[in-house]
């Protein structure tokens, strides 16, 4: 289910989307950033765009001996011009599920290390969703909860192979 929280987690998708910017390829940067800020969005956007997240969650409470495999495809981000909000291009799968959407998710930096933020974020019909998801080296890690429900979730981040985000749109 946590394959879910990352990128809507996955990773609500319908709750935001309507900003009319879903998949636009050419939304325009923020018009007055610093140059070093800059320098943060386009090193931000080159590591996350074109990757595989494979990695594994835990649910608070339960045997972690055994950990749940998760996988999320980004085939890019691009920053928009509202506040802190990206728009992810990501491939959610789990269980029987597997699709591409349009995220537009909240990024907050500390230093020079970028964070998803969601907070009861609706997905699908499913309740509220959040998630703190912080990429650093090529790698990730990060709590999630979706109602009473929760845990931590880790993994490191691959190239994709070619076309390999076109899976299905929503």
């Amino acid at each position: 289910m946590t394959a879910a929280v990352l990128l809507v987690v996955s990773v609500g998708i319908l709750s935001r989307t309507s900003t009319g910017q879903d998949d636009a390829p050419d939304a325009p940067k923020q018009a007055s950033v610093s140059p070093e800020l800059q320098k943060k969005y386009d090193a931000f956007e080159k590591m996350v765009s074109g990757v595989k997240l494979i990695g594994s969650f835990t649910v608070t409470g339960s045997n972690t001996d055994e950990l749940q495999k998760e996988e999320y495809s980004i085939k890019s981000v691009t920053k928009l011009p509202e506040g802190d909000l990206w728009m992810f291009r990501a491939r959610v799968k789990y269980g029987d599920n597997d699709y591409t959407v349009p995220l537009p998710l909240d990024v907050k930096w500390a230093g020079d290390t970028p964070m998803i933020t969601l907070t009861d974020f609706e997905i699908l019909g499913q309740g509220p969703f959040s998630a703190r998801v912080v990429f650093h080296n090529g790698k990730y890690a990060g709590t999630w909860s979706h109602g009473e429900v929760g845990g931590h979730l880790f993994g490191v981040l691959e190239p994709l192979k070619s076309k390999q985000a076109d899976n299905k749109s929503p």
